[in-house]
């Protein structure tokens, strides 16, 4: 089951998405506005789906937002997670901090507020603010069933579906601050969709995650490649913290982001990005001054 968020006729709607992903059906909600958290919120409770609220649509006249489109609390981040991306950085600024493998995830949060649609542009803050904007194909786990201290082998038990993020990312701003939340969070940089896929659909543990910058394929990893799997993510996110349904845990990059290529491939004015995960879909997003 694919559910997606969308404007129609001046007002926000979620929903589902048919298999062939050519219609859309609006769902009855108490508010549409925090997109698919009420489906998930229903679902999760035991009341199942809502009610259908009007007609099927075709999605060619539907303007996807993202379906969640202002998230429950920060999205929980999760850093060199693919070995590729982290051998990769050892020649970077960073190459101090991934010399040894840690037995541990490295984890951050990125704004909620940062969230825009699978189409949307993403605002480039200017070379007054940053000079080195990268991007992040990643797949992002949705959590259904909430809880604390969830062990890995229970975590999947948890997990609502998945959609697609990018992890757009200022790396001066990520080193001067030496902390990574506003490097990781102006606004708009974290385009989010084009749906969520549902759990029974798709196994997160083995897909392909793939990133294009102007037509050129940069990124091309497996999920299996993940250091750390979605489950010990989980566990790890939860020890001592309550997950609540509809929390956001983006699951890390392969290598090819801008910042791994001599010299570094930042993105400009006019870039387009174009991020792709089998048993989801597509994101694209253009760069661009405001």
């Amino acid at each position: 089951m694919r559910i997606a968020s969308w404007s129609w006729g001046g007002r926000l709607h979620a929903g589902i998405v048919s298999a062939d992903g050519r219609e859309a059906t609006p769902l009855a909600l108490p508010d549409a506005s925090s997109g698919a958290l009420s489906i998930i919120r229903s679902v999760v409770e035991g009341s199942g789906l809502p009610p259908p609220a009007g007609a099927r649509l075709p999605l060619e006249a539907l303007t996807l937002v993202a379906p969640l489109p202002r998230p429950l609390r920060s999205i929980l981040c999760v850093g060199r997670n693919y070995r590729s991306h982290a051998a990769e950085l050892a020649s970077s600024v960073f190459r101090d901090s991934v010399a040894n493998e840690d037995p541990w995830p490295i984890v951050f949060t990125k704004f909620g507020e940062c969230v825009i649609g699978p189409y949307d542009p993403v605002r480039l803050p200017g070379p007054g603010v940053t000079a080195q904007i990268d991007y992040e194909s990643e797949l992002a786990v949705v959590i259904g069933r909430g809880g604390r201290d969830i062990p890995a082998s229970r975590a999947m038990d948890h997990v609502f579906g998945y959609t697609v993020v990018n992890d757009v990312s200022a790396r001066d701003v990520q080193v001067r601050h030496k902390q990574w939340d506003l490097g990781k969070s102006f606004d708009t940089f974290c385009p989010m969709g084009p749906w969520i896929t549902t759990a029974d659909e798709l196994d997160g543990r083995d897909t392909r995650v793939r990133g294009w910058v102007n037509g050129e394929l940069r990124q091309d990893g497996h999920t299996r490649d993940m250091i750390f799997a979605i489950p010990a993510l989980i566990e790890t996110c939860s020890r001592g913290i309550t997950l609540y349904p509809g929390d956001v845990i983006a699951t890390g990059t392969p290598a090819g982001v801008g910042m791994g290529f001599d010299p570094p491939k930042w993105l400009g004015h006019g870039d387009v990005v174009r991020i792709e995960i089998d048993g989801i879909g597509a994101i694209e997003n253009r760069f661009q001054l405001h």
